[in-house]
């Protein structure tokens, strides 16, 4: 009995100083959940095995020791494959939010540049306009037909600069589009 219980403690002690060893070195870098759940798990059941066995409590301790640290790992490797998960999903979500506002910002540039751009090619082309008489509808003859009918090519090449494309067939009702100054694209 006297051999087991030297034996047990050797044992212990040899724990104990690997662990304090183990500590000290992961002190810098923190422990993992296994190694967390290992070594609570193994105190606890060996606690547990040495309270349940009476016999021989040494057995028990082992024994629950074991089974403890085996399903300490266990849990804490759980923990450990749900954390990177959540920090897969949370760079996943950075990285789409990211993608977006470039997206966001690209587009504002995009669409700041082409008010610039347009805005010199609108003025060219109303500075150009006859006077205007309204129609009954709203719309004026000078539009209808003097900022459409391109007297050269560089009227035309403003008019596209601009980003319209005129519909020659404006109010012709057996025409495609009729009700547009501009035409649709149709793809």
């Amino acid at each position: 009995m006297k051999k087991v219980s030297l034996i047990f403690s050797l044992i212990l002690l040899v724990a104990i100083v690997i662990t304090a060893v183990e500590v000290q070195a992961q002190e810098k870098r923190g422990w993992s959940p296994q190694a967390k759940g290992t070594v609570i798990g193994a105190g606890t059941g060996a606690a547990a095995g040495a309270i349940i066995h009476k016999r021989n409590r040494v057995a028990g301790g082992v024994v629950g020791g074991v089974v403890g640290g085996a399903a300490g790992y266990a849990i804490g490797k759980h923990k450990d494959n749900k954390n990177k998960e959540a920090a897969r999903v949370a760079a996943a979500n950075r990285a789409a939010a990211e993608r977006a506002a470039t997206a966001n910002r690209a587009a504002k540039r995009e669409a700041v540049a082409a008010k610039k751009s347009s805005a010199p090619a609108k003025q060219a082309i109303a500075a150009n306009q006859p006077a205007a008489t309204p129609l009954a509808n709203g719309f004026n003859a000078a539009n209808a037909t003097g900022m459409y009918a391109a007297a050269n090519n560089a009227d035309l090449a403003r008019i596209l600069a601009a980003g319209y494309l005129p519909n020659d067939h404006y109010g012709d009702t057996s025409k495609p589009y009729h009700t547009s100054e501009y035409r649709r694209k149709s793809w």
